[in-house]
């Protein structure tokens, strides 16, 4: 066996080694290739330090730099090449001017692979029309089917009154800034209730509204007692 190809076995053999020991494993594949995983960040990087978690739980946070359907090919090619039979996949993406087929496509791929295997389950966390809608949902109840360009002005509006200043896309510290001048609980709730208000409608038809509170809530069991209480 070739040098190279010996070192490649050896380092796809730790690699599965290191996901083995984790009892609880998230895999996000997001979208964008900034916002969205800057913002995950923020809650792997307080489970890490976590004495309790860091050795339990592992967070593979994967930017795709991909739309709807292309997002959970990708994951899909990823759990099939490192050899992943447990935990949860999660696709965060955005509606954004995108077809309602594919928009849609992704939560019925999902359900079709979850009925494969019951032991790793993916999962749609979408935005309609994008991951902005989120972050206005820490500071108000925002119904207006607006484009992305209204959701930044809200937002701008809002960072600025807080001292920050213009709220831009690769923002390192928006987990940070969402925990301290937002209220996270809320925004689960607001996000709740907009889509039990549109239940039965599909994702495409939910404009506002997002699921991406529903891996909020999932990470957010890991996070230091403190900080976990403004979530959950």
């Amino acid at each position: 066996m070739p040098k190279k190809a010996g070192r490649e076995n050896w380092k796809k053999k730790r690699r599965l080694e290191h996901l083995e020991k984790r009892e609880y494993r998230y895999y996000i594949f997001c979208e964008g290739e900034q916002t969205e995983p800057k913002y995950f960040e923020g809650f792997k990087n307080f489970i890490e330090d976590d004495p309790i978690y860091r050795n339990l739980v592992l967070i593979d946070i994967e930017p795709c730099a991909a739309e709807t359907l292309r997002v959970i090919g990708q994951a899909e090619k990823y759990v099939k090449q490192n050899g992943i039979h447990k935990g949860q996949v999660w696709c965060v993406y955005d509606k954004d001017s995108f077809p309602a087929k594919d928009f849609n496509g992704v939560v019925e791929r999902s359900e079709k692979l979850n009925r494969e295997n019951t032991e790793l389950q993916y999962y749609a966390a979408w935005s309609n029309e994008c991951i902005e809608y989120w972050f206005i949902l820490h500071f108000a109840y925002y119904e207006s089917n607006n484009h992305r360009k209204e959701y930044v002005k809200f937002l701008n509006d809002k960072l600025r009154s807080v001292g920050i200043g213009k709220y831009q896309k690769n923002m390192p510290d928006i987990f940070l800034i969402l925990l301290n001048h937002g209220n996270p609980k809320q925004a689960c709730k607001y996000a709740k209730k907009i889509i039990q208000s549109a239940k039965g409608m599909p994702p495409s038809n939910i404009a506002p509204g997002t699921k991406v509170y529903m891996l909020v809530e999932e990470l957010a069991k890991y996070l230091p007692e403190d900080i976990k209480n403004r979530f959950i």
